[in-house]
């Protein structure tokens, strides 16, 4: 896959979509089609649509095409791409070469300028029979005749559920910690809208030490007790009531909307430190986890484990030495205990060469994982207080970047090269951006004086502050970025989110998450963004 930067003004999704439909000379049994699922004030994300429309299998393809002057394809996915003036050709990546017939397979691409493809050649025959390049739609107010949604029984009809969640994983992370100094509670799930769209729920932290799983604050946890006005349910705790905190009030979510499945998450940047002494006995930590996550007092609450081991076999806050296999059999011990349960991890996405991912065996841990929620964030920031700027959670990769592989196109094609299957990997959202002080430049690769400051922590602050105090003045590498005056800051917006939501589905994962609930507008706008970017 060869990538480029994506860098425009920010984006503004319009309502019509399709610009141009080509077909291929259908004895040829193949066709093309282009759209643009998203357009903005100097450029748009374009997908082409191959498909096998004759009766035996398509064994590779080849689409060519060109733009007038002023338009240029600026980053591209499930294809390999090559570049000849204004003239491209993208060759299949080989896992999306064999179509069988009537099967499809898409390309997406990033592109600057308002320009449509005025000619078009699949497997050398033109796209729509005289090599013209096909013609506008007719009625671009029409959703777009390419299904978004391939398992749709109705390719008509592109949200055949407009109230539920749809197919895809939307999960988010509670914060044991938030319901003291961020004042954030469940009921805040249910306020904002944002019940009705997550899928996941991940209850974050519990602690792993001394071998074993344990409760992080019993306090916030099981004992807290909620008035009416901050309950869920509209009910105040009572004192004899066997169980209060955050766990009861997820019961009560669960019971409100009952599609939402809720995890315990262990481990953590803070808490990962024991689960090197936890492995030397798999089977037996699985087992006092298991007991935890079960007890009767909430094991309604809890439809499985999540495990946040940042990082085996590489350096977090400790390191570990555990081995490559160990993250794998670590998943399998837990698998076997956990049964029908969910069994989930949260990775690293560092794809640089000799990096965390190289130093473990995720493809052997995702066989026995429910899904994988990649860590597509804090690729930079300010603990480099001296720049150069750049996006903590780009998406694809630039020259100049200060470290190789670290993007989140690096890390999901590294996780599916070893193995890592694409329904299993979720990709992840920051609700947050980081920033340094001391800019002078506005564009990424400045120099800077050290961390901006942040709410709770330098250099770290909440989307919800940021959209007030410092608004997004630019898109580079698929996310965003502000320059207000002498601070820096990068983060994701609900255009970005779009933008990889759009990527995440193109590349056939299974869904996103974020970090972390708290971090949101107070009516869940990213939230909404990767709902609807999902759909």
């Amino acid at each position: 896959m060869r990538l480029v930067a994506v860098a425009a003004a920010l984006a503004v999704p319009l309502s019509g979509v399709a610009a141009l439909s080509a077909t291929a000379d259908t004895t040829a049994g193949v066709s093309a089609s282009f759209s643009k699922p998203s357009v903005w004030d100097g450029g748009f994300n374009g997908q082409w649509t191959i498909g096998n429309d004759g009766d035996t299998a398509l064994d590779g393809w080849t689409l060519e095409w060109e733009f007038p002057e002023g338009t240029e394809v600026t980053s591209l996915w499930n294809g390999v791409m090559t570049r000849e003036g204004n003239t491209y050709t993208v060759t299949d990546e080989g896992w999306n070469g064999t179509l069988a017939a009537g099967a499809s397979t898409t390309v997406g691409l990033g592109g600057t300028g308002t320009g449509e493809p005025i000619s078009c050649l699949i497997n050398g025959a033109p796209c729509d029979g005289d090599g013209s390049g096909g013609t506008p739609d007719p009625d671009p107010t029409d959703p777009d005749p390419v299904d978004p949604d391939p398992t749709d029984p109705d390719p008509t009809d592109p949200d055949p559920n407009p109230t539920g969640p749809g197919d895809h994983v939307n999960l988010g992370y509670f914060t044991e910690w938030g319901v003291y100094g961020r004042d954030y509670h469940v009921k805040n799930i249910v306020t904002s809208g944002s019940a009705e769209k997550l899928t996941h729920i991940n209850y974050s932290f519990g602690n792993v030490t001394n071998g074993e799983c344990v409760m992080g604050d019993s306090y916030a946890a099981i004992e807290r007790a909620y008035t009416a006005a901050e309950s869920v349910s509209g009910k105040a705790d009572t004192w004899d009531q066997e169980l209060r905190g955050n766990f009861n009030q997820l019961r009560q979510l669960k019971e409100a909307y009952p599609h939402i499945k809720v995890l315990w998450s262990f481990g953590g940047w803070t808490w990962s430190g024991g689960f090197g002494e936890a492995m030397q006995n798999p089977e037996r930590f699985a087992k006092s986890c298991h007991d935890l996550v079960n007890d009767p007092r909430w094991a309604d609450v809890f439809d499985g484990i999540d495990l946040d081991w940042e990082y085996p076999n590489a350096c977090g806050e400790t390191c570990d030495d555990s081995g490559p296999r160990a993250f794998g059999d670590m998943m399998r011990a837990f698998r076997a205990e956990f049964g029908d349960q969910l069994v989930t991890a949260a990775i690293t996405a560092d794809a640089s060469e000799g990096g965390k991912i190289d130093a473990s065996d995720y493809g052997y841990g995702a066989e026995h994982a429910d899904y994988i929620a990649v860590m597509t964030y804090d690729f930079f920031g300010a603990w480099a207080a001296q720049g150069p700027t750049a996006p903590h959670s780009a998406l694809s990769p630039w020259d100049g970047i200060p470290q190789d592989g670290f993007t989140t196109e690096q890390a999901i094609a590294k996780l599916k090269a070893q193995g890592v299957p694409a329904e299993k990997l979720l990709l992840g959202i920051g609700f947050y951006g980081r920033g340094w002080t001391g800019v002078t430049q506005t564009d990424p690769g400045g120099s800077a004086t050290g961390p901006a400051p942040g709410t709770y922590e330098q250099g770290i602050e909440d989307y919800k502050v940021l959209k007030q105090t410092c608004p997004a003045t630019g898109i580079f590498a698929g996310t965003a970025f502000a320059h207000c005056g002498n601070e820096w800051w990068s983060y994701d917006t609900p255009q970005t989110i779009a933008g990889k939501m759009d990527y995440a589905r193109q590349q056939g994962l299974g869904g996103a998450f974020f970090w972390e609930l708290t971090g949101d507008t107070a009516d869940g706008e990213l939230i909404t963004a990767i709902h609807e970017g999902l759909r």
